[in-house]
C-alpha cells in the first residue's frame, strides 16, 4: 500500500465512509478507488482538489495529503501548454537542480508558493 493509499483509507475510515461513498464523491468506481488505495493504480491528479474540497481538510490534513502524494509519486508530469517561455525555462531549470536543493531552500520555495496561493 502506498502512502497515498494509506492516507485515503484513513480519511475514509475517519469520516465513517465505506469505499463506495468515497468513490462516489471522487466520481470513480469503488474498484478503481480500491486499486489506488492498494497501490495498483496511480491517484489521478484531479483528486488532489476533489479531496480537499469534498472533505474540507484541515491544514494538517492538507500537509499530510501533500506528503502522501509526494511519497507516492515517482515522476511528475507538467503541462506547459499555456505556460510562458519564462515559466517553461524556470520549470526545466528547477527539475534539473531540485535534488541538489537543501531542505531549507525547499522550505523557502514552499513558503513562497503558499504565500502566492493565499493572495
Amino acid at each position: 500500500m502506498t502512502e497515498i493509499g494509506k492516507f485515503l483509507k484513513k480519511l475514509r475510515i475517519d469520516q465513517g465512509e465505506v469505499l463506495l461513498t468515497m468513490a462516489q464523491k471522487l466520481g470513480v468506481t469503488p474498484s478503481f478507488l480500491s486499486a489506488v488505495e492498494l497501490g495498483k493504480k496511480k491517484m489521478p491528479y484531479e483528486w488532489n482538489l476533489k479531496i480537499r474540497s469534498a472533505y474540507r481538510l484541515t491544514p494538517s490534513q492538507e500537509d499530510a495529503l501533500d506528503e502522501a502524494i509526494s511519497a507516492s509519486e515517482k515522476a511528475v508530469i507538467l503541462d506547459f501548454g499555456e505556460a510562458s517561455p519564462n515559466a517553461k525555462k524556470l520549470a526545466v531549470s528547477f527539475a534539473r537542480s531540485f535534488s541538489d536543493l537543501t531542505d531549507e531552500q525547499l522550505d523557502a520555495i514552499k513558503k513562497l508558493m503558499q504565500n502566492e496561493e493565499n493572495k
